[in-house]
């Protein structure tokens, strides 16, 4: 079998959080000693990136990885990349429908770590067959769907963590892969507005930052420290995310209004 050419992919808005998940990926090397390239993705949509993945022709084997997920074995995502390929697999992730995740959909994989064959769905691959139902709860469910309609899923195990919300993903023979702390959107907001947005989400910050630190004591790695350049560069390219973000929100205004009246249609009695 010629050797797969591989790719990490991060769809990320904070820098900072980027960095501290890149610490524990930014190592990964394939078969023959190679370390495995890194692609941080900004300003792509809940479903866009997917479709950036697959026009990427560079790349056979995409590992997705959240910059909320932290990776705390490495061996055994790279395990996870063999087990895709002698499976016949397109797609390895968690079910969304676990209750771990958020106990919704289980044939779709939340996309908060996943192994994809893009080789193998470019086989088949059309856009335009993503189909666009009332009861999606996310735009990338009818990727998910379509995906597991054409070619065959591995759904790994997963439990919650002890914080109650991060999700611990394991793999078929229950190592740990990575920790998915979720409320990431939150994670860089001073706490006076988020508790004004979302007043039961305003201590976000400190329970992701535990997490950081036991996925790298898990490693036995330091967490990185950052100093003044760093931190204004974190600050910077916040302020060119949001610019670039608040934009992309109100533009979906109209498809979201549309989908919930939509929704209100189909359960009317």
């Amino acid at each position: 079998m010629p050797q797969q050419r591989i790719k990490v992919y991060t769809r990320s808005f904070d820098l900072r959080l980027y960095r501290l998940a890149k610490g524990l990926f930014g190592d990964l090397k394939d078969a023959e000693g190679n370390h495995i390239p890194c692609v941080r993705l900004t300003d792509q949509s809940a479903d866009g990136y997917f479709y950036t993945m697959l026009r990427d022709n560079d790349c056979d084997i995409a590992i997705n990885v959240d910059e909320d997920a932290f990776i705390v074995d490495t061996q055994a995502v790279l395990d996870l990349v063999g087990t895709l390929l002698e499976g016949g697999y397109a797609n390895i992730g968690c079910s969304d429908g676990d209750p771990a995740t958020t106990g919704r959909d289980p044939v779709v994989t939340n996309p908060f770590f996943n192994i994809f064959n893009l080789k193998l769905i470019r086989t088949r691959f059309d856009r335009h067959a993503m189909v666009n139902t009332p009861e999606d709860r996310e735009p990338y469910y009818p990727f998910f769907h379509w995906l597991a309609a054409e070619f065959p899923t591995l759904y790994l195990p997963c439990r919650k963590h002890g914080d109650g919300i991060t999700t611990v993903a394991l793999d078929p023979q229950g190592r740990t892969l990575c920790l998915h702390t979720w409320f990431s959107r939150f994670y860089s907001m001073p706490e006076w507005i988020v508790r004004r947005i979302e007043p039961s989400q305003g201590t976000q910050k400190a329970r992701i930052d535990a997490v950081i630190r036991e996925a790298y004591a898990l490693r036995g790695l330091q967490v990185p420290s950052f100093g003044i350049a760093d931190r204004l560069s974190f600050a910077g390219n916040k302020a060119v995310r949001w610019i670039i973000k608040v934009p992309q929100r109100i533009a979906r205004w109209p498809y979201k209004i549309r989908r919930r009246l939509a929704m209100k249609k189909t359960h009317r009695p």
